[in-house]
């Protein structure tokens, strides 16, 4: 019997991703347990298993395809010995395919329920209404032509049953090129500039480029951000760090687990800061979960230290060590950035002085931590050299007042500061 395998859910926001690769062939037999394929979300590249054992009998999605709905079939599985030689057409991420084979079926069964209104139902484009017959072509192959304005009317497809795959609309464009042809040459495309034209690259946005870019023009054109910023000292965390890291047995601790550390402990403190809007609702969180924000390849991610308040500090830096590691390589799980009720952003290692953050929504606040430097600082009336950061905290002022956001990062400074009180 034939087990169709379903386009997963990995994380409860996710309706659609892209199917990165296929990790098996057509006729290979499969396990339970067996990583079938790599799913990119909008959080991170995920691995699929089997759910039972069999034969992959076909595989519906070509690796790279986007915008594979959750709950699309992408593969079939057979029992072992079993024909199966159903041809499936499958399309999830072209709606209007869609429409247009129930149009095509209904006019070939003849169906008195097929109409004029029905017919014209479908906005096509003019150069659509004139094609004299669908052509069959994979998702990614009709992106493809469509960014690179190529006819697929033009060849024949090398795919199953005609149908033209990413490698026939390559090889045509390819051809077209080195032929002074009509191709277009894949990436760059000039545009016209004050001087004349201007070359530029087209690089396609992954998908969590894509929620990264929905995500926080959302949050930036929706939530009211206003800023406060403070200087703080840390001489003495620095030292305290020194102290604990002396013990070579122990993992390392970093600044920036004591600075997770002190905004846990802030946050307990005033509660207020702890909230968020979302919908038409106020959301008070009842404990610190802490997102952090990371720098990977694929894009910025952010894991969550859940209970930033209540744990210790060996605790949040084991907990961030880890998940940082996780985020970097693109391991992380749905869980594990789920969630959160601020933010963190460091970019001191890096050298910034001063920057200020776009709040992750639907959080109410996030901090942007800048590099520690010497700088001339005023003591009893007398000048001196302290090591000072830079901290910008961006708040959201529907749900977080003026007040409160200088109560918080007041807090946290005085946790920066003297950072002993946070560990006894």
């Amino acid at each position: 019997m034939a087990t169709r395998i379903l386009m997963p859910a990995l994380s409860p926001t996710m309706t659609e991703g892209t199917l990165s690769a296929w990790l098996v062939e057509e006729g290979q037999t499969v396990a339970s347990g067996d990583i079938i394929a790599e799913i990119e979300t909008d959080k991170a590249t995920m691995e699929v298993e089997a759910v039972e054992e069999g034969v992959v009998a076909k595989l519906l999605v070509e690796p790279g395809t986007e915008g594979v709905a959750v709950n699309a079939v992408i593969a079939v599985l057979i029992e072992d010995g079993e024909d199966y030689d159903v041809e499936v057409d499958h399309e999830p991420d072209q709606a209007i395919d869609k429409d247009r084979d129930t149009i095509d079926r209904m006019k070939d069964d003849k169906s008195p329920q097929l109409d004029h209104a029905t017919t014209h139902s479908i906005d096509l484009s003019r150069s659509e209404q004139s094609t004299q017959h669908r052509v069959k072509a994979s998702p990614l192959a009709k992106r493809i032509a469509r960014q690179n304005g190529i006819d697929l009317n033009q060849f024949d497809g090398s795919g199953p049953n005609g149908r033209i795959i990413k490698r026939d609309v390559e090889s045509y464009q390819a051809g077209s090129t080195s032929t002074g042809g009509a191709g277009v040459n894949v990436g760059i495309t000039p545009t016209i500039g004050v001087d004349g034209p201007t070359p530029f690259e087209i690089e396609k946005p992954s998908a969590i480029r894509k929620i990264i870019a929905s995500r926080l023009s959302e949050s930036k054109f929706t939530s009211p951000h206003f800023y406060v910023t403070v200087d703080m000292e840390i001489d003495s965390l620095l030292e305290l760090r020194k102290q604990i890291n002396a013990n070579p047995d122990e993992p390392k601790v970093s600044v920036n687990d004591i600075i997770l550390m002190a905004c846990g402990r802030a946050l307990k403190a005033i509660p207020g800061a702890n909230k968020a809007w979302v919908g038409d609702e106020i959301h008070q969180y009842t404990r610190a979960d802490i997102s952090v924000a990371v720098a990977s390849e694929r894009g910025l991610v952010t894991p969550v230290i859940k209970g930033a308040d209540t744990q210790s500090l060996r605790q949040i830096s084991a907990v961030a060590s880890k998940l940082v590691t996780k985020a970097r390589d693109g391991k992380l799980l749905p869980e594990e950035m789920q969630g959160g009720s601020f933010s963190i952003s460091n970019m001191g290692m890096m050298g910034v002085k001063h920057f200020t953050s776009i709040i992750n929504p639907p959080q109410g606040a996030i901090l942007a931590v800048g590099a520690g430097e010497k700088r001339p600082v005023v003591k009893n009336d007398e000048l001196a050299v302290a090591t000072v950061m830079t901290c910008t905290l961006s708040a959201d002022h529907r749900v977080i007042d003026g007040a409160v956001a200088a109560e918080l990062i007041g807090k946290i400074k005085g946790l920066i500061e003297n950072p002993i009180q946070m560990l006894v």
